[in-house]
């Protein structure tokens, strides 16, 4: 949905089977968005409710609302969507915040913490207001960074054994430093992550720590992905 938007906001045109696809797509989310679930992390414990699937299905439906404003998709549900979107903003506020950790948490009821909130800044949860984002990214630095390494979450997943730090993280943290004004930082976090890449530029999935060495699979997509996306946030906060 977020892609859509991007693509339909930057003057591109959505044919009417995609439009009628991303109206039934919102009307899903309606569906679905109350149920526990698995994360973007696809853990083996049992199902909880993530904060960070609430979090993409709140922006899921504003974008669909958005889309629809403009006409380019059916908003015969838009009401709907507006009515989900809002029970989701409330469960996330009142159920998925902690004031001790001044944080949102990993999932409704814990107090962990999990990388993936920083997606929160970088795809635009907008109704928390940008105290709380800027305040789940520093829990996220002080609890899961060592130095420029990010582990992906603290708590239990149903797997054994210990993992490294997650490469991808590290990169959103960088741009989720950029997208807050914390460029400087940004700037410091990006240089060490670019002396990480291997002797032809690239990176696994994972690297431990303790002694530098990748881990998992490589070269990992998704890592680089990051890399770039980082990349062009400080620029363009560079540019302002």
């Amino acid at each position: 949905m977020e892609t859509a938007w991007l693509y339909a906001d930057a003057g591109n045109r959505i044919d009417r089977d995609i439009a009628r696809r991303l109206a039934d797509i919102a009307d899903f989310v309606c569906e679905i968005w109350g149920k526990p679930d698995s994360g973007i992390w696809e853990v083996r414990s049992e199902p909880v409710h993530f904060t960070q699937s609430k979090m993409m299905c709140w922006i899921a439906l504003d974008r669909a609302r958005r889309l629809a404003g403009r006409g380019i998709i059916p908003g015969d549900h838009a009401a709907r969507w507006r009515e989900a979107s809002e029970a989701i903003h409330e469960f996330i506020e009142t159920e998925c915040w902690s004031p001790t950790k001044h944080s949102y948490v990993r999932y409704a009821g814990t107090e962990e913490l999990d990388a993936s909130l920083l997606l929160s800044v970088l795809h635009g949860y907008e109704p928390s207001g940008k105290e709380r984002l800027s305040q789940t990214v520093a829990a996220v630095r002080r609890e899961l960074a060592r130095g420029p390494y990010v582990l992906r979450y603290s708590g239990e997943d149903g797997l054994s054994g210990d993992e490294g730090a997650f490469i991808t993280c590290s990169f959103w943290l960088a741009e989720a430093l950029a997208r807050q004004g914390q460029l400087d930082e940004a700037v410091e976090l990006m240089d060490e992550l670019v002396g990480l890449a291997n002797d032809v530029g690239l990176y696994s999935e994972e690297i431990d720590p303790a002694t530098t060495e990748f881990a998992g699979n490589f070269p990992q997509g998704l890592s680089h992905l990051a890399l770039i996306s980082a990349a062009v946030a400080i620029e363009q906060a560079e540019a302002r």
